[in-house]
């Protein structure tokens, strides 16, 4: 390399016991900085938690000649980690790996010393190749980010000097002749970007040329309306240089013109019709009452930010074509406009909805009792109809979702609505038999008969019925009482199917870390998220008599901010991308530490029957529970319905290892039995009363 021998430019790094570190101990002159014990704290409180390579790693020692002082630092890994913390996951840790590899020559150090920074800054590549023959004037200050002190140096070392005091790690290589056509191999052998800053236009050209032929792609920042230049020569070896604009002119021909007939060239290049009025007009006073074309630093600085995007965008290999493009902040501070708010950042409660009026007619007040079952999302995947002598109740599965495998969900609903049903006409006195039936046209249906017998049991329940609510509050966790398992597990057994409580601090901790786990998956999962998401209703949103009103998720005022976050499916995206979201969980982590009991409800085999009939049972201990002063929310985790593998598979197939692991760490913990069958998991706690009740679509 051509380099500046008489003034240094890189940081010589120095390990306890070297001589020349001891010598330097030794000069008075010398300064010795040491923030060690802060560098090292700063490490340890890195998140994920760093390990023995980096916390054993020694420390190194930073001699800077020209400041005359040395500094303590980190060692590379751990000076690494710690300097670019703050990038992830803007840049993960994994991209950050890969762009270290990235080898990046900059020609033209005044606009290039903001892009080196900003890439050195970024930790956008491994090596940094500088080139420029001028040295820094008290002029270049309007722009270059040095400072007095730097007058008369290579503006190569400046910059040099500069990026050595941000990372003393990362090497960077001088070339204070510039770029000239005897060092032009020089400048680009081993490189894998090239940028271009050139005041003359010839080498531009010149350097584009040698550029194609080694197939380097280059990236140009132009300091007027966010001008930027991408020539992938990498990926399209022929493609003409500065996009065909010149015509076809080549550097051997540039470089014979004169200045003056070198003009239309560059406001080709520049293209005068789309460059601002004041650097237009600015070009016409050059050589009168200008000495150069101006350029104002901020510009300077929105070419380097767009530059490192260019090249951490082929860094990773992510999309970038060729072509140009403006950026222009002045345009878009002139289309300046008010933020549209949106919905509150609190949806407020509507008022109470009027009481409704019994029928008379005890058909139509079964249809009703039963439209007010429970159903995953309040997706209400029923068709209802009530006859004369009947009141029947079948599947629709137009309303079936991903979390609906094999229609399980909708048997369970089938089986609630059935079970308010038995309910309703116990209270009127026209209990009758119901019978069940599926086939090809129909895939559960129940057929409740309207007769004259009476069931007590099931009558006292039918106000407890009416009031039924899904309460997401929190509360406060306490003991259930003896009376109110006694009657949970009893109504469980009445209508046949199983109860399990967990009841002990510990399982419902540890209930709480797996159903996290499984939310989070749920939030990953694109088309889980996307169902997820399109259950919810805010106020005004249609349909809104079903879904999930929003002011029914119990949120603090603040986090509902939050839900415009975890409506993003790119943020979810990203997210699994990298394997992380784990705050995803945190909610329903929450609410469940701060429950009374966790209920889980099952029945014996896995037909659409057996379904229902845990339906029938998870209603009823619903019912029950509130009765008794519970809150009841229930928590359907990715796995609830899932008998097979496959279907773990076919509902999360980024993620079916996982869901098989967490579903066997959740039977386990409740104890399901083989041949048992998950039907609902309801969060059971002590809390006020709900902020709203969901709605039903009307009967027909």
């Amino acid at each position: 390399m051509a380099v500046d021998e008489t003034a240094g430019y890189s940081a010589h790094i120095l390990s306890d016991g070297d001589a020349a570190l001891d010598a330097l101990r030794q000069d008075p002159g010398i300064e010795f900085i040491d923030h060690r014990a802060a560098l090292l704290e700063d490490l340890r409180k890195l998140q994920p938690a760093p390990g023995p390579e980096l916390l054993d790693e020694p420390t190194r020692w930073a001699h800077y000649p020209w400041r005359r002082t040395v500094v303590a630092i980190l060692g590379p890994n751990g000076f690494h980690a710690v300097r670019t913390d703050r990038n992830r996951n803007l840049i993960t840790a994994a991209e950050q790996r890969q762009l270290h590899t990235m080898r990046i020559a900059i020609a033209g150090l005044s606009v290039g010393h903001v892009i080196a920074h900003t890439l050195a800054a970024e930790g956008l590549c491994g090596t940094l190749r500088l080139a420029d023959f001028d040295h820094l004037e008290l002029s270049n200050l309007n722009r270059v980010p040095a400072t007095i002190l730097d007058i008369g140096l290579n503006k190569a070392i400046v910059t040099a000097r500069r990026i050595a005091e941000l990372d003393p790690y990362l090497r960077v290589e001088v070339m204070t002749s510039g770029v000239r056509a005897d060092s032009l191999d020089e400048f680009l052998d081993d490189i894998d970007i090239v940028v271009e800053e050139c005041d003359s236009l010839d080498m531009k050209v010149r350097i584009r040329e040698a550029a194609r032929d080694r197939r380097l792609p280059v990236l140009m920042a132009t300091s007027d309306r966010g001008l930027i230049d991408v020539e992938r020569f990498d990926l399209e070896p022929h493609r003409a240089v500065m996009h065909g604009v010149l015509g076809g002119v080549d550097s051997a021909q540039l470089a014979a013109l004169s200045q003056q007939d070198r003009i239309p060239y560059m406001l080709r290049h520049l293209d005068a019709s789309r460059s601002s009025s004041r650097l237009t007009a600015s070009l016409v006073e050059v050589g009168h009452t200008l000495s150069t074309w101006p350029q104002l630093a901020g510009e300077v600085t929105l070419g380097a930010t767009i530059v490192a995007e260019g090249a951490r965008r082929i860094g990773l290999g992510e999309p970038l074509a060729s072509g140009q493009v403006r950026i222009d902040i002045g345009q878009a501070l002139d289309e300046i406009s008010e933020p549209d708010l949106g919905a509150p950042a609190h949806p407020g409660l509507d008022a109470p909805a009027p009481d409704v009026d019994e029928p008379r007619d005890a058909a139509v007040a079964i249809a009703r009792a039963a439209v007010r079952a429970p159903s995953g999302g309040n997706a209400q995947p029923w068709e209802i109809e009530a006859a004369a002598d009947s009141v029947r109740i079948r599947i629709a599965p137009q309303y079936k979702s991903m979390m609906d495998v094999a229609f399980r969900g909708s048997a369970v609903a089938v089986g609630a609505a059935t079970f308010n049903a038995r309910i309703a006409a116990a209270h009127a006195g026209v209990l009758g038999p119901v019978q069940w039936s599926s086939d090809d046209a129909t895939l559960l249906e129940a057929t409740l008969r309207l007769g004259a017998a009476g069931d007590a049991q099931l009558a006292g329940l039918y106000k407890p019925m009416l009031r039924r609510e899904t309460n997401r509050r929190q509360g406060t966790p306490q003991p259930l009482a003896t009376a109110t398992i006694d009657a949970l597990n009893e109504w469980a057994a009445r209508e046949g199917a199983g109860l399990h409580l967990l009841t002990e601090r510990s399982d419902i901790d540890t209930a709480a870390t797996i159903l996290a786990a499984t939310d989070r998956l749920r939030f990953l999962t694109p088309r889980l998220h996307r169902e997820m998401i399109s259950e919810m209703r805010w106020p005004g949103d249609e349909p809104a008599d079903s879904g999930i009103d929003v002011r029914g998720l119990e949120l603090a005022p603040g986090d509902f901010a939050v839900m415009d976050i975890l409506r993003r499916s790119d943020v979810m995206g990203l997210l699994a991308d990298w394997d992380a979201g784990e705050a995803l969980g945190d909610d329903v982590a929450d609410r469940v530490h701060a429950t009374s009991a966790v209920a889980v409800i099952t029945t014996t085999g896995h037909q659409l029957i057996d379904y229902a009939r845990g339906g029938s049972a998870a209603e009823a201990v619903w019912i029950v529970a509130q009765q008794h002063g519970l809150a009841v929310h229930p928590i359907s985790p990715v796995f609830l319905h899932a008998v097979h593998h496959h279907e773990l598979s076919e509902l999360a197939p980024a993620f079916a290892p996982q869901l098989v692991e967490i579903k066997s760490r959740f039977t386990e913990l409740v104890g399901i039995q083989p041949g048992e069958s998950l039907v609902l998991i309801l969060r059971l706690a002590h809390a006020g009363p709900a902020s709203v009740r969901s709605r039903r679509r009307p009967l027909p």
